[in-house]
Protein backbone atom coordinates (compact mmCIF):
# COMPACT_ATOMS: atom_id res chain seq x y z
CA UNK A 1 0.00 0.00 0.00
CA UNK A 2 1.50 3.32 -1.01
CA UNK A 3 0.88 6.76 0.46
CA UNK A 4 1.14 10.03 -1.45
CA UNK A 5 2.09 13.50 -0.21
CA UNK A 6 -0.55 15.35 -2.20
CA UNK A 7 -3.43 15.06 0.26
CA UNK A 8 -6.61 14.34 -1.71
CA UNK A 9 -4.74 14.02 -5.00
CA UNK A 10 -4.23 10.29 -5.60
CA UNK A 11 -3.44 9.94 -9.28
CA UNK A 12 -0.68 11.10 -11.57
CA UNK A 13 -3.31 12.52 -13.89
CA UNK A 14 -4.78 14.86 -11.28
CA UNK A 15 -6.74 17.81 -12.58
CA UNK A 16 -4.93 21.14 -12.56
CA UNK A 17 -6.05 23.80 -10.06
CA UNK A 18 -9.21 25.61 -11.05
CA UNK A 19 -8.89 29.04 -12.59
CA UNK A 20 -9.99 31.68 -10.06
CA UNK A 21 -13.10 33.61 -10.93
CA UNK A 22 -13.02 37.41 -11.16
CA UNK A 23 -13.04 39.05 -7.75
CA UNK A 24 -11.43 36.12 -5.93
CA UNK A 25 -7.96 36.16 -4.38
CA UNK A 26 -5.18 35.26 -6.82
CA UNK A 27 -3.89 31.69 -6.71
CA UNK A 28 -0.60 31.11 -4.93
CA UNK A 29 2.52 31.04 -7.08
CA UNK A 30 3.14 27.74 -8.88
CA UNK A 31 6.86 28.45 -9.14
CA UNK A 32 8.66 25.89 -6.96
CA UNK A 33 11.50 26.96 -4.70
CA UNK A 34 14.97 25.57 -5.31
CA UNK A 35 15.19 23.71 -1.99
CA UNK A 36 12.03 21.75 -2.79
CA UNK A 37 13.47 20.78 -6.16
CA UNK A 38 16.73 19.77 -4.48
CA UNK A 39 14.77 17.61 -2.01
CA UNK A 40 12.88 15.90 -4.83
CA UNK A 41 16.12 15.08 -6.65
CA UNK A 42 17.65 13.65 -3.46
CA UNK A 43 14.60 11.44 -2.89
CA UNK A 44 15.08 10.13 -6.43
CA UNK A 45 18.80 9.51 -5.85
CA UNK A 46 18.62 8.06 -2.32
CA UNK A 47 15.24 6.30 -2.47
CA UNK A 48 14.38 7.59 0.98
CA UNK A 49 12.72 10.73 2.20
CA UNK A 50 14.44 10.35 5.57
CA UNK A 51 17.92 10.16 4.04
CA UNK A 52 17.11 13.08 1.72
CA UNK A 53 16.00 15.16 4.72
CA UNK A 54 19.15 14.17 6.60
CA UNK A 55 21.32 15.22 3.64
CA UNK A 56 19.64 18.64 3.63
CA UNK A 57 19.83 18.81 7.45
CA UNK A 58 16.11 19.28 7.93
CA UNK A 59 13.63 17.25 9.99
CA UNK A 60 11.67 14.56 8.13
CA UNK A 61 8.28 16.16 8.94
CA UNK A 62 9.57 19.40 7.41
CA UNK A 63 10.67 17.49 4.33
CA UNK A 64 7.23 15.86 4.06
CA UNK A 65 5.51 19.25 4.26
CA UNK A 66 7.87 20.67 1.67
CA UNK A 67 7.09 17.88 -0.79
CA UNK A 68 3.35 18.26 -0.14
CA UNK A 69 3.60 21.98 -0.91
CA UNK A 70 5.47 21.21 -4.13
CA UNK A 71 2.87 18.64 -5.19
CA UNK A 72 0.00 21.04 -4.51
CA UNK A 73 1.73 23.81 -6.44
CA UNK A 74 2.25 21.59 -9.48
CA UNK A 75 -1.01 19.66 -9.15
CA UNK A 76 0.84 16.34 -9.37
CA UNK A 77 1.66 13.37 -7.19
CA UNK A 78 5.44 13.17 -7.21
CA UNK A 79 6.38 10.66 -4.48
CA UNK A 80 4.86 7.46 -3.15
CA UNK A 81 5.93 6.09 0.24
CA UNK A 82 6.16 2.33 0.54
CA UNK A 83 7.49 -0.04 3.18
CA UNK A 84 10.75 -0.17 1.24
CA UNK A 85 11.11 3.60 1.19
CA UNK A 86 10.02 6.51 -0.97
CA UNK A 87 9.93 6.30 -4.71
CA UNK A 88 9.03 8.76 -7.41
CA UNK A 89 5.90 8.35 -9.46
CA UNK A 90 6.12 8.54 -13.23
CA UNK A 91 5.28 12.24 -13.01
CA UNK A 92 7.80 12.64 -10.22
CA UNK A 93 10.55 11.16 -12.38
CA UNK A 94 9.79 13.60 -15.19
CA UNK A 95 9.67 16.57 -12.80
CA UNK A 96 12.89 15.41 -11.11
CA UNK A 97 14.60 15.38 -14.52
CA UNK A 98 13.57 18.98 -15.08
CA UNK A 99 14.61 19.83 -11.52
CA UNK A 100 18.13 18.48 -12.13
CA UNK A 101 18.51 20.73 -15.14
CA UNK A 102 17.23 23.74 -13.20
CA UNK A 103 19.66 23.07 -10.35
CA UNK A 104 22.52 22.56 -12.80
CA UNK A 105 21.72 25.91 -14.43
CA UNK A 106 21.57 27.63 -11.03
CA UNK A 107 24.96 26.15 -10.15
CA UNK A 108 26.34 27.35 -13.49
CA UNK A 109 24.91 30.82 -12.82
CA UNK A 110 26.57 30.98 -9.39
CA UNK A 111 29.88 29.70 -10.73
CA UNK A 112 29.81 32.22 -13.56
CA UNK A 113 28.91 35.03 -11.16
CA UNK A 114 31.82 34.10 -8.90
CA UNK A 115 34.17 34.12 -11.88
CA UNK A 116 32.89 37.51 -13.04
CA UNK A 117 33.22 38.97 -9.55
CA UNK A 118 36.74 37.63 -9.14
CA UNK A 119 37.69 38.98 -12.55
CA UNK A 120 36.26 42.40 -11.71
CA UNK A 121 38.21 42.40 -8.45
CA UNK A 122 41.41 41.59 -10.36
CA UNK A 123 40.87 44.06 -13.21
CA UNK A 124 40.67 47.84 -13.41
CA UNK A 125 39.87 49.77 -16.58
CA UNK A 126 40.87 53.43 -16.54
CA UNK A 127 40.28 56.27 -18.99
CA UNK A 128 42.39 59.40 -18.60
CA UNK A 129 43.30 62.64 -20.32
CA UNK A 130 46.71 62.79 -21.97
CA UNK A 131 48.36 65.04 -19.39
CA UNK A 132 47.17 62.96 -16.45
CA UNK A 133 48.05 59.70 -18.22
CA UNK A 134 51.56 60.89 -19.10
CA UNK A 135 52.61 62.67 -15.90
CA UNK A 136 50.55 61.42 -12.96
CA UNK A 137 48.95 58.04 -13.60
CA UNK A 138 52.20 56.05 -13.86
CA UNK A 139 53.03 56.85 -10.23
CA UNK A 140 49.45 56.22 -9.09
CA UNK A 141 49.31 52.86 -10.88
CA UNK A 142 52.69 51.85 -9.49
CA UNK A 143 51.51 52.59 -5.95
CA UNK A 144 48.25 50.67 -6.46
CA UNK A 145 50.05 47.66 -7.92
CA UNK A 146 52.43 47.58 -4.96
CA UNK A 147 49.32 46.96 -2.85
CA UNK A 148 47.60 44.67 -5.37
CA UNK A 149 50.29 42.89 -7.40
CA UNK A 150 47.71 40.60 -9.02
CA UNK A 151 45.70 43.53 -10.42
CA UNK A 152 45.49 43.95 -14.19
CA UNK A 153 45.09 47.60 -15.22
CA UNK A 154 43.99 48.66 -18.68
CA UNK A 155 44.37 52.34 -19.63
CA UNK A 156 42.67 54.26 -22.44
CA UNK A 157 44.25 57.64 -23.15
CA UNK A 158 42.15 60.33 -24.83
CA UNK A 159 41.25 63.97 -24.29
CA UNK A 160 39.15 65.11 -21.36
CA UNK A 161 36.05 65.60 -23.51
CA UNK A 162 35.86 61.90 -24.37
CA UNK A 163 36.66 60.38 -20.96
CA UNK A 164 33.12 60.67 -19.45
CA UNK A 165 31.63 58.82 -22.42
CA UNK A 166 34.00 55.87 -21.92
CA UNK A 167 33.07 55.69 -18.25
CA UNK A 168 29.33 56.08 -18.84
CA UNK A 169 29.33 53.32 -21.49
CA UNK A 170 31.08 50.91 -19.13
CA UNK A 171 34.30 50.76 -21.14
CA UNK A 172 36.14 52.21 -18.13
CA UNK A 173 35.52 51.83 -14.41
CA UNK A 174 36.81 55.29 -13.55
CA UNK A 175 38.11 58.28 -15.50
CA UNK A 176 40.45 61.20 -14.83
CA UNK A 177 39.94 64.57 -16.50
CA UNK A 178 41.34 68.11 -16.56
CA UNK A 179 39.52 71.26 -17.41
CA UNK A 180 36.44 73.11 -16.23
CA UNK A 181 33.72 71.37 -18.26
CA UNK A 182 32.14 68.47 -16.34
CA UNK A 183 29.45 66.06 -17.53
CA UNK A 184 26.09 66.48 -15.80
CA UNK A 185 25.68 62.69 -15.49
CA UNK A 186 29.01 62.11 -13.76
CA UNK A 187 29.96 62.03 -10.11
CA UNK A 188 33.30 63.79 -9.61
CA UNK A 189 35.98 64.15 -6.97
CA UNK A 190 39.00 66.41 -7.12
CA UNK A 191 42.19 64.36 -6.84
CA UNK A 192 44.86 66.94 -7.63
CA UNK A 193 45.52 70.51 -8.72
CA UNK A 194 47.57 71.64 -11.70
CA UNK A 195 48.58 74.97 -13.22
CA UNK A 196 49.07 75.89 -16.84
CA UNK A 197 52.20 77.80 -17.80
CA UNK A 198 52.87 80.04 -20.80
CA UNK A 199 56.15 78.82 -22.35
CA UNK A 200 58.38 80.00 -25.19
CA UNK A 201 61.75 78.96 -26.57
CA UNK A 202 64.74 80.96 -25.20
CA UNK A 203 65.03 82.93 -28.44
CA UNK A 204 61.44 84.22 -28.41
CA UNK A 205 60.93 87.99 -27.77
CA UNK A 206 58.76 87.27 -24.70
CA UNK A 207 61.74 85.55 -23.03
CA UNK A 208 63.65 88.88 -23.01
CA UNK A 209 60.85 91.31 -22.18
CA UNK A 210 60.81 93.10 -18.86
CA UNK A 211 57.06 93.68 -19.05
CA UNK A 212 55.21 90.33 -19.40
CA UNK A 213 52.27 90.01 -21.79
CA UNK A 214 48.81 90.56 -20.39
CA UNK A 215 45.63 88.55 -20.98
CA UNK A 216 44.66 90.57 -24.06
CA UNK A 217 48.01 90.04 -25.75
CA UNK A 218 47.93 86.35 -24.93
CA UNK A 219 44.47 85.96 -26.45
CA UNK A 220 45.46 87.71 -29.71
CA UNK A 221 48.82 85.99 -30.17
CA UNK A 222 48.74 82.83 -32.33
CA UNK A 223 49.73 79.89 -30.11
CA UNK A 224 50.76 76.29 -30.54
CA UNK A 225 47.80 74.56 -28.90
CA UNK A 226 46.35 71.22 -28.02
CA UNK A 227 43.24 70.19 -29.94
CA UNK A 228 39.75 71.42 -29.02
CA UNK A 229 38.20 69.15 -26.39
CA UNK A 230 41.44 68.75 -24.47
CA UNK A 231 41.41 69.83 -20.83
CA UNK A 232 44.35 72.16 -21.44
CA UNK A 233 42.52 73.98 -24.22
CA UNK A 234 39.31 74.20 -22.19
CA UNK A 235 41.14 75.64 -19.18
CA UNK A 236 42.93 78.25 -21.28
CA UNK A 237 39.76 79.37 -23.06
CA UNK A 238 37.89 79.64 -19.76
CA UNK A 239 40.70 81.63 -18.11
CA UNK A 240 40.79 84.09 -21.01
CA UNK A 241 37.00 84.40 -20.94
CA UNK A 242 37.06 85.19 -17.21
CA UNK A 243 39.72 87.82 -17.93
CA UNK A 244 37.35 89.47 -20.43
CA UNK A 245 39.15 88.25 -23.56
CA UNK A 246 38.30 86.07 -26.52
CA UNK A 247 39.40 82.51 -27.06
CA UNK A 248 43.01 81.64 -27.76
CA UNK A 249 44.08 81.81 -31.41
CA UNK A 250 45.67 78.68 -32.84
CA UNK A 251 48.84 78.94 -34.88
CA UNK A 252 49.07 75.16 -34.84
CA UNK A 253 46.87 72.48 -33.26
CA UNK A 254 48.51 69.23 -32.15
CA UNK A 255 47.07 66.10 -30.55
CA UNK A 256 49.58 65.50 -27.77
CA UNK A 257 51.47 67.44 -25.14
CA UNK A 258 54.77 66.00 -26.34
CA UNK A 259 54.13 67.28 -29.86
CA UNK A 260 53.29 70.77 -28.57
CA UNK A 261 56.44 70.84 -26.41
CA UNK A 262 58.55 69.80 -29.35
CA UNK A 263 57.08 72.52 -31.56
CA UNK A 264 57.71 75.23 -28.94
CA UNK A 265 61.28 74.07 -28.31
CA UNK A 266 61.84 74.20 -32.08
CA UNK A 267 60.78 77.87 -32.09
CA UNK A 268 57.36 77.51 -33.75
CA UNK A 269 55.64 79.81 -31.27
CA UNK A 270 54.42 80.23 -27.68
CA UNK A 271 52.15 77.72 -25.99
CA UNK A 272 50.28 77.11 -22.76
CA UNK A 273 50.98 73.72 -21.18
CA UNK A 274 50.69 71.94 -17.87
CA UNK A 275 53.36 72.77 -15.34
CA UNK A 276 53.76 69.01 -14.96
CA UNK A 277 54.76 68.71 -18.61
CA UNK A 278 57.29 71.55 -18.83
CA UNK A 279 58.92 71.62 -15.39
CA UNK A 280 62.00 69.73 -16.60
CA UNK A 281 62.31 71.75 -19.82
CA UNK A 282 62.19 75.03 -17.89
CA UNK A 283 64.70 73.83 -15.30
CA UNK A 284 67.14 72.75 -18.02
CA UNK A 285 66.72 75.90 -20.13
CA UNK A 286 64.98 74.41 -23.15
CA UNK A 287 61.89 76.52 -22.42
CA UNK A 288 61.22 79.76 -20.57
CA UNK A 289 58.14 80.19 -18.38
CA UNK A 290 56.30 83.50 -18.78
CA UNK A 291 54.11 85.21 -16.19
CA UNK A 292 50.87 86.60 -17.61
CA UNK A 293 49.12 89.28 -15.60
CA UNK A 294 45.43 88.89 -14.80
CA UNK A 295 44.96 85.27 -15.91
CA UNK A 296 44.25 82.44 -13.46
CA UNK A 297 45.54 79.26 -15.07
CA UNK A 298 45.04 76.88 -12.14
CA UNK A 299 42.77 73.90 -12.66
CA UNK A 300 41.39 70.92 -10.77
CA UNK A 301 42.15 67.39 -11.90
CA UNK A 302 39.19 65.14 -11.18
CA UNK A 303 38.13 61.52 -11.03
CA UNK A 304 34.78 60.83 -12.72
CA UNK A 305 32.35 57.91 -12.58
CA UNK A 306 28.63 57.45 -13.36
CA UNK A 307 26.25 59.31 -11.08
CA UNK A 308 24.35 56.99 -8.76
CA UNK A 309 27.03 54.31 -8.83
CA UNK A 310 29.23 53.92 -5.76
CA UNK A 311 32.94 53.78 -6.45
CA UNK A 312 34.28 50.54 -4.95
CA UNK A 313 37.18 48.12 -5.19
CA UNK A 314 40.31 48.94 -7.19
CA UNK A 315 38.69 52.05 -8.73
CA UNK A 316 38.07 53.55 -5.28
CA UNK A 317 41.59 52.58 -4.21
CA UNK A 318 43.12 54.30 -7.24
CA UNK A 319 41.23 57.52 -6.48
CA UNK A 320 42.45 57.37 -2.88
CA UNK A 321 46.03 56.87 -4.10
CA UNK A 322 45.69 59.87 -6.43
CA UNK A 323 44.41 62.13 -3.66
CA UNK A 324 47.13 61.01 -1.27
CA UNK A 325 49.85 61.54 -3.90
CA UNK A 326 48.65 65.10 -4.53
CA UNK A 327 48.73 65.91 -0.80
CA UNK A 328 52.26 64.51 -0.59
CA UNK A 329 53.45 66.51 -3.62
CA UNK A 330 51.98 69.74 -2.29
CA UNK A 331 53.54 69.04 1.10
CA UNK A 332 56.98 68.59 -0.47
CA UNK A 333 56.78 71.53 -2.88
CA UNK A 334 54.67 74.54 -1.83
CA UNK A 335 52.77 76.06 -4.72
CA UNK A 336 53.99 79.44 -6.00
CA UNK A 337 52.01 82.14 -7.67
CA UNK A 338 54.35 82.79 -10.59
CA UNK A 339 55.32 80.72 -13.60
CA UNK A 340 57.86 77.95 -13.39
CA UNK A 341 61.34 79.28 -13.97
Amino acid sequence: MSQSYAGAVTADSAEPPATPTPGTAPAPSRTPDLESLRLLVLVADLGSLGRAAERLRIAQPSASRRLSTLERALGLVLVDRTRRGSRLTASGQIVAGHARRVLDEVEALLTSSDALRNRREAELRVAASLTIAEYLLPAWISELRSRRPELYIGLQVTNSEHVPGLVESGEADVGFVEGPHLSQVMSTRQVAEDRLVVVVDPGHPWARRRQPPDAQELSTTPLVLRERGSGTRQTLDRALHLAGCGRARALLELGSTAAVRGAVIAGTGPSVLSELAVRGDVAEGRLVGIDVAGVDLTRALRAVWPMGRRLVGPAAELVAVARGDDRARRGRTPRKGGAVR
